[in-house]
């Protein structure tokens, strides 16, 4: 049982409990390994204290130490079952310095490092491995040009960019499997092997129906008792939507909007900017609206609230700069995630073009933004050390 990672975040309980109400369920699931990205958004001490005290695996090939150039956490583990050896090599998100802030974790190096990822395998294979995954937060697109560089790969678990595929996508020897998102569902591997390799792989993508299954007792209880002392505050209802709220959309999501009107009228600001961030529940209309809700949309351990100075020019650096690591035309230069919103202006966006003119035709009330003229820009989330502001 593998996990790819941004699990140990994303509600109030875990924000609370420093991701210990997620780490005690994954130990209840008997996890074998994980690998990361948010998880290090509750800092590397914290971090690493969870990894010394964990039953499962978390897995790195790619983080090391910037003093000494060394691993951080165990590259690779070694599982065997029904007499075949399965190892199993973990990749954390590459560009975690970059999507989150660097002074949470500051000693540390990312990147793909594809060579030591060629030698991980390699070794894996001397000690007698049949079966070669990588556990990836890399996001797809990177994990589909990875797979046409390093050999002898036979499974790549991929994560980060959210994809639910319902078969296998095949590159030269090795198959991606894509397995969502959120819970939604469980992907299940079958994989024989003959004279010591892969022979067959059948896979199954399995919806997880909440209302079609019924919960297991014990993990029930070990829930009910993690959200206890947080559950009567999230009950609180704080609103009610007339409108379906949802966080999806690749450039846009109506919650995100919600948050985006609220930093506008609260800051005094001309337009706004909110991450492209895609956890949180989706509200169907009539529904009311939770602090539970709330928190699940915004409570991560840097959610500062700014208010900001920017010139047209500058607005338009920022878009120009996220643009550029959505749909860079090499998957390695791309960040994965989701466009800014953008709140109180519009835009229009040309993906395939080049680096610096994506972006155009922006306007604030219908007139175009003036390169030289200062504007108030709301947001929340940045990633500078410095940044300080209340709660969002």
């Amino acid at each position: 049982l593998l996990d790819g990672g941004d699990t140990w975040q994303g509600s109030w309980s875990s924000l609370q409990t420093k991701g210990q109400d997620m780490v005690d369920v994954m130990s209840a699931l008997k996890l074998d390994a994980m690998t990361s990205h948010w998880e290090f958004t509750l800092g590397a001490e914290r971090v690493k204290e969870i990894v010394e005290a964990a039953p499962f695996a978390f897995l790195a090939q790619n983080i090391r130490d910037k003093e000494w150039n060394e691993p951080v956490f165990p590259p690779r583990k070694v599982f065997e079952k029904g007499g075949v050896k399965v190892a199993v090599i973990g990749q954390a998100l590459p560009r975690t310095a970059v999507a989150n802030p660097r002074w949470m974790f500051p000693e540390w190096e990312f990147g793909i490092r594809e060579d030591e990822l060629q030698k991980q395998v390699e070794e894996a294979r001397a000690e007698g491995a049949a079966i070669v995954v990588l556990l990836s937060h890399d996001g797809f697109d990177v994990d589909r040009k990875l797979a046409s560089r390093v050999k002898g790969i036979d499974v790549i678990l991929t994560a980060h960019t959210h994809d639910a595929m319902p078969g296998l996508i095949r590159v030269g020897e090795t198959v991606l499997v894509a397995s969502g998102s959120h819970g939604k569902f469980v992907s299940r591997l079958d994989i024989a092997v003959k004279d010591g390799k892969v022979a067959d792989i059948r896979f199954k993508l399995m919806p997880v129906f909440a209302d079609a299954i019924a919960p297991d007792a014990e993990m029930a209880a070990l829930v009910t008792k993690l959200r206890a002392p947080y559950a009567a505050e999230l009950a609180k209802e704080i609103g009610r939507t007339e409108s379906l709220l949802y966080r999806r959309g690749n450039f846009n999501g109506t919650f995100d909007q919600l948050i985006i009107d609220a930093l506008m009228a609260v800051k005094g600001a001309d337009l706004a900017f909110s991450p492209g961030f895609r956890w949180g529940t989706t509200l169907l209309p009539g529904s009311p609206i939770l602090m539970e809700h709330l928190m699940d949309q915004t409570a991560t351990t840097y959610s500062h609230s700014t208010l900001t100075a920017m010139t047209g020019a500058t607005i338009k650096t920022v878009l120009e700069d996220v643009a550029d690591n959505l749909f860079n035309p090499d998957p390695y230069y791309q960040q994965g995630g989701d466009m800014v919103r953008v709140g109180g202006m519009t835009y229009a966006i040309d993906p395939t073009a080049a680096m610096g003119s994506r972006i155009s035709d922006m306007r604030l009330d219908g007139k175009l933004l003036e390169a030289g003229k200062t504007y108030k820009v709301a947001g929340w989330a940045p990633v500078a050390e410095a940044a300080s502001g209340e709660p969002v």
